[in-house]
């Protein structure tokens, strides 16, 4: 809103001192993120004492891990706190009507209310089973529907590719070395030279303009599948004190980055990718929940103080999947997202690994030898005799060791 405002008192002739910081996303991006943080911890602690004031605190089974009663009453639904602190400075500092922010902000609501009646069955309705995943799924698959549609027949989302033939270099107009503007269903392929993966090329058998204009069947099923992976990984990653918002802060600061190499002509010729016309805006974005999360870890770090709930899990897992989407880095959440993926993978092969066992050698010889001691992964680990702070930090760590892994592909190719 505030671009908008200084744009009409630019139009009026209306100078005031500092007001032209507001045309550069850099400025407007470290307001944002300023702002974010600033509204999670100051108001966060108002927002925790009002969940516990209404009784909304965590029902912790018994699973035998040390210090799982401890958490007994700790206020959930802590992702209202994320929520608000992202959704305040998103509405102030960006370009509201740019195609990518509304986008994000349908997926932070729509994740989030999916989240919330989860949340809100659990506690109020004193439902222990929440929401029933057949309608988690269903949510999921509309919001990936709607990102999916949207991204291959909006007329504002257009990519420009470099020209492959090398002599043509511009230095003083660096838009001259790129294509014109062009409509194209395409993702980035990490470490291979010629990086772009056009989703037409699926349908082979058909003439190139008919794939082109077919290529929607292909890629929305597959945004679908992301979106619900990615959101169901980072719900599945909310077990332990700090390790989703830990992990999570990581993969937005990386995806923040691309936003800005991506949507900077410049950089993007430097780097010899393709730029995305207005993609800048979606930094300002991500780093507003960036500042929202890191606020939140000040309250959910070992002992936590409240939980972020599905409310925060399957809306920060769904509007990083759909971050990626946008950005042409689809392709990459496997490595950035390694975190959600190793988690999703240990309750998956715990299940498989089970199920043949029983079969094969009988229930008994199944339960007493599981793959893991505990499925999700961190549970495991919580068995071995490992704290929560332990296994919260390395995971952290090798979550920056997946993000560098991501960066240096925009070099080596």
């Amino acid at each position: 809103m505030l671009y908008y405002l200084y744009e009409y008192l630019t139009d009026q002739g209306i100078h005031i001192p500092g007001l032209g910081m507001f045309k550069f996303i850099s400025f407007r991006a470290g307001m944002a993120v300023l702002l974010s943080l600033i509204i999670a911890v100051v108001y966060g602690k108002k927002i925790i004492n009002y969940l516990r004031k209404k009784q909304m605190g965590e029902l912790v089974r018994d699973l035998g891990l040390e210090g799982q009663k401890q958490k007994e009453g700790t206020p959930t639904m802590g992702g209202l706190i994320i929520i608000i602190a992202t959704l305040i400075p998103v509405l102030l500092f960006t370009r509201i009507f740019n195609v990518y922010i509304v986008l994000l902000i349908t997926s932070v609501v729509w994740m989030g209310i999916i989240g919330f009646i989860d949340d809100y069955l659990k506690k109020i309705k004193k439902n222990k089973d929440g929401l029933s995943g057949k309608f988690k799924v269903i949510g999921q698959v509309g919001l990936g529907l709607i990102v999916g549609v949207t991204m291959y027949f909006h007329p504002d989302i257009s990519v420009k590719r470099k020209y492959a033939d090398a002599s043509i270099v511009s230095r003083n107009n660096v838009e001259k070395n790129f294509m014109p503007t062009e409509k194209a269903v395409v993702s980035t392929v990490p470490f291979v030279k010629n990086n772009e993966f056009d989703y037409s090329g699926i349908l082979f058998w058909m003439s190139p303009e008919e794939a082109h204009e077919w290529a929607w069947v292909v890629f929305i099923p597959i945004v679908i599948f992301i979106v619900t992976a990615v959101s169901n990984g980072a719900n599945i990653t909310d077990g332990i004190d700090g390790l989703a918002a830990g992990t999570s802060v990581v993969i937005l600061l990386t995806l923040a980055f691309f936003a800005y190499v991506s949507g900077n002509i410049i950089f993007a010729d430097y780097l010899n990718i393709m730029f995305l016309p207005n993609m800048g805006e979606t930094t300002i974005f991500a780093l507003a929940l960036v500042g929202a999360v890191i606020g939140f870890f000040w309250y959910n770090t070992y002992p936590a103080q409240v939980f972020m709930g599905d409310t925060g899990s399957l809306m920060l897992g769904g509007v990083i999947a759909v971050l990626a989407i946008i950005l042409r880095k689809e392709l990459l959440i496997p490595v950035l997202c390694g975190i959600f993926l190793i988690e999703n993978l240990s309750v998956m092969l715990q299940v498989a690994v089970f199920k043949y066992r029983k079969r094969k050698f009988g229930l008994e010889y199944a339960q007493n030898n599981r793959l893991f001691k505990m499925s999700p992964l961190h549970h495991h680990y919580q068995k071995e005799g490992y704290h929560e702070s332990k296994i919260v930090n390395r995971m952290i760590i090798m979550g920056v060791l997946f993000a560098i892994i991501c960066l240096i592909t925009l070099k080596i190719r």
